[in-house]
């Protein structure tokens, strides 16, 4: 008895410290109006939306794996014999940093699970910020008023390759040195400083005795400190901004319907984070990844086979082996083409059109409207084609990246390989743009003619004069909002031949993107509903884009 009263006291004294703090903030900081707007946040219910939480997960476990390993990592290229567990290698002399990696993996408890979760919780965590991005832009929901975050999510992509490729360099093996040496090559390749440059990242010639140091810092200090900057800006943004979400009965561009972020949104959230959790730890139990013991100690004297970076620069790899080796002098500087344009204009112009295209989209469009629904890929086929021609032409260089391994498994010759790659880079991305607009477009026909004759039931009939049919229902309200209620621009209308080239341009690419499309049959009042549920929920759809026609199409 005495003790529950006791437990009870201090209980209460809890709760009255606990209501003070409380009471104290308030009075100083708008706390309860936070709290309150926070906490009934609408969250729309998509599985889409959950790929950002993937990539916060996924950085969360990087960030406590990476935590327990700096415990035990040396960056350091001082060499010393091996003396640790591994056999093999016991005798060798090998650098500090080598040497630690083995320490982790071997001799600390629960060392080699840590680092296997770090390694796979990175690829998850690149994969999920590319796949999420591509999500945003084959929906459009990097248009206004979300450029900016567009802007802050390729920024943390890129540092999220930075990173990657800071700590896959970290433990001084010969796989993580083979890929040293080709960033080295790189630096060099750049026109007039890229000889300064490369005296001053590896502190003299290659190797130098710096650079892991100096990509230590990188890793555990600078990139993740601009990663959590930016991840909290980002999220600041989306909840500011409010979410996107699917056209569906209810859902328009001026309103966000969904679960309240507490308890609803909260308990999936956490849900998903102690799956992500989960999953990494059992990859990192039982698949193993970047045995460094397998490679052995790096050497700069040595050179492996069948030796390629992860999968997210595997492209630049890729590009790599597909340039010719062309070098020009001029001026007593040597261009190395075949270095220079693979490996630094090819990325530069990858992030640059990733950076500047919600503007060109709607510079094309002259669109001013704030735009809070979807759009379906179907219903934009130009971007749609654009975006697989992309993927498709990653997917060629990232296959070139390994054409070593596939010519010695399938038998065939490098050079022939080599070729195909080269003209399949060209050709294929087009092809794809090619065939995925005429998809796009005829998935818009099968909406128009589910909307003109209804769904299959299945049932087949036979009429009085022996011919057969098969019944069709009409679609249902959920069904035909989602089919009708779209924003598509119109194409700008041609200035005339006398118009400055740059409207010109406009109106050919305007036209280029929206003159093909399905026009949906609806009734007057449907396209009059269709308008009011996209229009721009600032000026409420007048004056707010040129050309668009703000309904069902």
């Amino acid at each position: 008895m005495l003790l529950r009263r006791r437990r009870e006291r201090m209980r209460g004294r809890a709760r009255q410290a606990a209501f003070r703090a409380y009471v104290a903030a308030d009075r100083r900081t708008p706390v309860s109006e936070l709290a309150g707007q926070l906490l009934r946040k609408a969250f729309p219910d998509h599985w889409s939306f959950l790929l950002g939480e993937i990539a916060l997960y996924s950085f969360i476990v990087l960030v406590l794996t990476g935590t327990y390993l700096t415990l035990f990592f040396d960056p350091s290229l001082t060499q010393v014999p091996y003396t640790g567990s591994y056999g093999p290698l016991r005798g060798l002399l090998v650098s500090k940093a080598y040497e630690s990696t083995l320490h982790i993996s071997f001799d600390v408890r629960g060392g080699l699970l840590m680092r296997q979760m770090h390694h796979w919780a990175a690829l998850v965590f690149v994969a999920a910020i590319g796949v999420h991005m591509l999500r945003v832009f084959f929906t459009g929901a990097f248009r206004r008023p979300r450029e900016l975050n567009w802007i802050i999510g390729v920024t943390l992509f890129l540092l999220a390759l930075l990173e990657g490729f800071c700590g896959y360099s970290l433990p001084d093996d010969l796989l993580s040195g083979t890929g040293l040496r080709t960033a080295h090559s790189i630096v060099l390749s750049i026109p007039v400083v890229g000889t300064y440059l490369s005296f001053f990242l590896w502190g003299g010639a290659y190797p130098g005795t710096v650079i892991n140091d100096r990509l230590y810092i990188v890793h555990v200090l600078f990139v993740p400190g601009a990663l959590i900057a930016l991840i909290t800006v980002h999220l600041i943004m989306v909840i500011y901004l409010k979410h996107t979400q699917w056209a569906a009965p209810g859902k328009t561009n001026r309103n966000v319907v969904g679960q309240p972020m507490f308890p609803s949104f909260v308990a999936k959230s956490t849900g998903l984070s102690l799956v992500v959790g989960g999953v990494t730890a059992i990859m990192g139990a039982v698949a193993q990844i970047n045995p460094i013991w397998l490679f052995g100690p790096y050497r700069p004297d040595q050179v492996s086979t069948d030796a390629q970076p992860d999968w997210y620069v595997g492209f630049l790899e890729g590009a790599l082996r597909l340039t010719p080796g062309v070098e020009t002098t001029v001026g007593g500087h040597t261009l190395m083409w075949n270095v220079l344009l693979p490996a630094v204009v090819l990325p530069a112009l990858l992030f640059a059109i990733l950076y500047l295209y919600p503007f060109f989209e709607r510079w094309v469009t002259g669109d001013m409207v704030e735009h809070h629904l979807c759009d379906r890929p179907r219903d934009r086929p130009t971007r749609t084609g654009l975006g697989v021609a992309a993927l498709t032409c990653y997917a060629v260089l990232l296959m070139a990246g390994g054409n070593d391994v596939m010519a010695t498994w399938f038998d065939v010759s490098l050079n022939e390989l080599t070729w195909t790659f080269r003209v399949a880079v060209f050709v294929l991305p087009v092809l794809a743009h090619l065939v995925t607009k005429r998809v796009c477009l005829a998935l818009q026909r099968h909406d128009r003619q589910l909307l003109e004759e209804g769904e299959e039931t299945g049932e087949v009939h036979q009429d009085l004069a022996g011919g057969m049919g098969e019944q069709h229902e009409p679609l249902d309200r959920k069904q035909r909002y989602k089919l009708l209620v779209r924003d598509i621009p119109d194409p700008l209308r041609h200035p005339g031949p006398r118009a400055p080239l740059h409207r010109r341009v406009r109106a050919s690419l305007s036209s280029w993107y929206y003159r093909e499309r399905v026009d949906m049959p609806a009734t007057p009042e449907e396209r009059l509903q269709a308008a009011a549920r996209t229009a721009d929920p600032v000026s409420g759809g007048i004056g707010g884009r040129a050309g668009g026609e703000g309904g069902p199409g």
